[in-house]
């Protein structure tokens, strides 16, 4: 995935993503890991502006290039257990920072999948969410510039998951922009 210029992870350069470009403002480790399991599981709505301008900070190449911000869905019955959608909370205060569209429920999780941290490898998450995200209306993507805000990227799955909804209904493009990402040496440039 293109960052700036001609900059790709290794993994991308490996197997070319289904999305256009991607951005994460945090490595996931040991010292994101809380902030990040408060958002998402305790509550911890407090910490969505900060991390907002973080990735208004990091991502305003994507978010410029974008007409509209959707969030990766939460299958209605988890939304109903937690509440809450992180990555909807965040792209909404993204969307109303940047003035662009909102469309949260533009694309939706067609089925119930098991949490993706469930799956041994990148090959089980792929499978996992193969075919579990639809777009109701393609009308309201087709020729637009997509800008998809997820909470963790770890293989990429989920996301990858969702492009290929939103291509299929005719997105021009799909930008990623996430809080952290699950970093391994192997992705590196060395």
């Amino acid at each position: 995935m293109a960052l700036d210029g001609d900059t790709y992870c290794a993994a991308c350069l490996a197997k070319p993503p289904a999305f256009d470009s991607a951005r994460a403002i945090l490595a996931y480790d040991e010292k994101s890991r809380g902030a990040i399991l408060a958002l998402k599981h305790a509550d911890r709505l407090d910490l969505v502006p900060g991390f907002s301008r973080w990735l208004s900070r990091s991502g305003n190449l994507l978010l410029r290039d974008s007409d509209m911000v959707i969030p990766v869905p939460l299958h209605p019955a988890r939304l109903w257990r937690r509440r809450y959608n992180q990555s909807a909370e965040l792209a909404r205060r993204l969307a109303r920072d940047w003035r662009l569209a909102y469309e949260p429920k533009t694309l939706v999780r067609s089925r119930s999948t098991p949490s993706q941290g469930q799956m041994a490898s990148a090959r089980a998450r792929r499978r996992n969410v193969l075919g579990a995200f639809k777009v109701g209306d393609p009308a309201k993507v087709a020729g637009r510039r997509v800008l998809l805000v997820d909470d963790v990227l770890t293989t990429g799955a989920t996301v990858a998951a969702c492009a290929r909804a939103l291509k299929r209904a005719g997105a021009q493009r799909v930008h990623v922009l996430v809080l952290a990402r699950v970093v391994k040496a192997s992705d590196m440039l060395i």
